[in-house]
């Protein structure tokens, strides 16, 4: 058998200690699979003394992650450090720089960053690889740039982060309110004590700029990205939805066209007969459409020590095989550079959720709202008052343009008769 790939490791976190255990239990199966043993031979993380029910004496030790790009025996380098900048960015360039392939999970660097990456990667003849920054443990990015590549690719969504899932499942199963099933999410772990990147849809925007870069041979283009997140809808937004035959879901959506490119993390309603509204939990799921292959679903573990290990040591098993590829499907200087498209003139049906005074001419207001932006109303339903003299209501609109929808709320800003933000969700066409 050939000689073993030998592999530098930054990061001994969930997922770090998950690559090691990985490596270990199926060390024979995967030397067969990569026609060579892969070994990690140093390893680097902030606490050295910490108890990590790992045997680390068997590998080298380096203090300051960026020194193992230059670890004399590594081939190649794996950062599970985490975020956009500071070490991990500055050993990916390293890395790069000294001709050693990389691997990472980290999906904010590759959303700032992955373009000067993959360009550094390509001009040494090495691999930059990121299947695990994306869904998990569910192979996504290699469907996409190797199983997909014939195809083009009109539109790719999906439901990106299984902490929102999570929280949004739970609120439908039990009635239950955000807040609620967020602090119990936090609790058992699914959540973090600040949930902000992944509430506000921030997590998954990262993981749709990188979908998109793949699916459209587009240069990434993370800033343009408009993103919105779940801490605003209520246990009552999750009932009415369901009433109207949908379930909620936080989705992220990408189309390319003679318009521009379109990224959007939002809120959206799911038909009952469309696959995302069957997926519950903390699972991942993202749906590619092709011109050839038609609509594919990729479905799984979207976090976790095991799946998140699994996707990559699925990288480094390429690499050993000597299976490069460029890391976006197509060479860096082949991604072509399109502007935002403007959301204003996309055309669908909505959903939005007022709270308002209980009191005569309330919905005359907000009717008269709509009309006047040109918005036909589908249904509009008042539900029960609170004790505090407050109602729901709520509005399914014919198809419309977004823009007539904006104009509409717009023309209901500071009325006395709404006592707070209304909720607008997009419906998913199924």
């Amino acid at each position: 058998m050939a000689e073993a790939l030998r592999v530098a490791l930054a990061g001994l976190g969930t997922v770090g200690g998950g690559v090691i255990r990985l490596l270990d239990a199926n060390a024979a199966l995967i030397a067969r699979r990569a026609g060579r043993p892969i070994e990690v031979v140093a390893v680097s993380a902030r606490d050295r003394t910490k108890d990590r029910g790992i045997d680390l004496s068997r590998f080298d030790w380096v203090d300051d992650p960026v020194e193992l790009a230059r670890h004399a025996n590594a081939d190649v380098v794996v950062e599970l450090v985490g975020g956009s900048d500071g070490p991990a960015l500055a050993l990916a360039r390293a890395a790069l720089g000294a001709n050693k392939s990389f691997v990472t999970a980290n999906k904010a660097m590759i959303a700032h960053h992955g373009l000067e990456l993959a360009e550094a990667a390509e001009g040494a003849q090495v691999a930059l690889k990121f299947e695990a920054a994306v869904a998990g443990g569910v192979p996504v990015i290699k469907g996409l740039r190797e199983g997909a590549a014939a195809n083009e690719i009109s539109r790719v969504y999906g439901i990106l982060n299984g902490t929102c899932n999570f929280i949004l499942s739970k609120m439908e199963a039990e009635g239950r309110d955000f807040a609620e099933i967020l602090a119990e999410a936090q609790a058992l772990g699914y959540a973090e004590a600040d949930p902000t990147f992944d509430i506000d849809g921030i997590d998954a925007a990262h993981k749709l700029s990188i979908l998109a870069s793949i699916a459209f041979g587009t240069k990434p283009a993370f800033g343009d990205l408009k993103a919105s997140g779940i801490r605003h809808i209520l246990a009552a937004d999750i009932a009415e939805a369901a009433t109207l035959g949908y379930r909620v879901r936080l989705l992220g959506i990408a189309d390319a066209g003679p318009h521009g490119l379109f990224q959007r993390v939002h809120p959206h309603l799911v038909p009952l007969n469309h696959p995302l509204a069957h997926v519950t939990g903390s699972t991942n799921a993202v749906v590619a459409e092709g011109n050839f292959v038609g609509r594919l679903l990729f479905q799984g573990a979207g976090a976790g020590d095991g799946p998140t290990a699994s996707a990559v040591v699925a990288d480094l098993i390429d690499i050993a095989r000597g299976e490069f590829g460029p890391p976006y499907a197509m060479p860096a200087t082949a991604l072509v550079a399109q502007p935002a498209a403007d959301s204003g003139e996309r055309r669908g049906r909505s959903y939005v959720r007022f709270t308002v005074a209980d009191r005569v001419g309330v919905l005359a207001e907000i009717a008269a709202a709509m009309r006047d932006a040109g918005v036909s109303i589908e249904s509009l339903i008042q539900r029960g008052v609170s004790p505090d003299g407050s109602a729901l209501v709520a509005i399914v609109t014919h198809e419309a343009p977004e823009r007539s929808i904006a104009q509409a709320l717009e023309k209901l800003r500071g009325s006395q008769s709404l006592t707070g933000e209304p909720m607008w969700m997009h419906i998913l066409d199924a």
